[in-house]
């Protein structure tokens, strides 16, 4: 049976607890098929025999000085064209998310998003079978935080 589906606005909030980041304002964008996150300073190195990525994360957007390395194991490489029409080669990496106390695993590009207002684009792969976008409004399913 398929699940009900959940309204969801134009930004939501979401935990990465896998990269340890929460509170994470998202542009919710039905035009991106993949998720993307912005990080810094991508390195590649293997572990048993696979590809890791290590990479900077700013998990505060009121703190760009607050700066944390973290790890994820790349499971596919993906020519994305950006929002500036650029075909760029991405590491995609698979996480856990939570929102409003769900949790799935979605894909998520990484890329530089420094130009752009939200470090992540919520993309349609992660919300398949579960949201319908309101594009009126923001912060319906994870009710807007005070401002640190």
């Amino acid at each position: 049976m398929e699940q009900q589906k959940r309204l969801i606005g134009a930004l939501e909030y979401c935990d990465l607890p896998e990269l340890t980041i929460n509170d994470l304002t998202i542009r919710v964008d039905t035009g991106a098929t993949t998720s993307s996150l912005h990080v810094d300073n991508i390195d590649e190195f293997e572990r048993d025999g696979d590809l890791w990525v290590s990479f900077d994360i700013h998990p505060d957007i009121h703190n760009v000085e607050s700066i944390v390395r973290r790890e994820a194991k790349v499971v596919a490489r993906k020519k994305v064209k950006s929002s500036t029409a650029t075909l760029e080669r991405r590491y995609v990496i698979d996480t856990e998310v939570v929102m409003s106390g769900e949790r799935w695993r979605i894909q998520l590009t990484l890329t530089d998003r420094r130009e752009m207002t939200y470090l992540m684009l919520f993309g349609r792969e992660a919300m398949n079978g579960r949201f319908i976008v309101d594009p009126e409004h923001e912060f319906i399913l994870t009710a807007k935080r005070p401002a640190k």
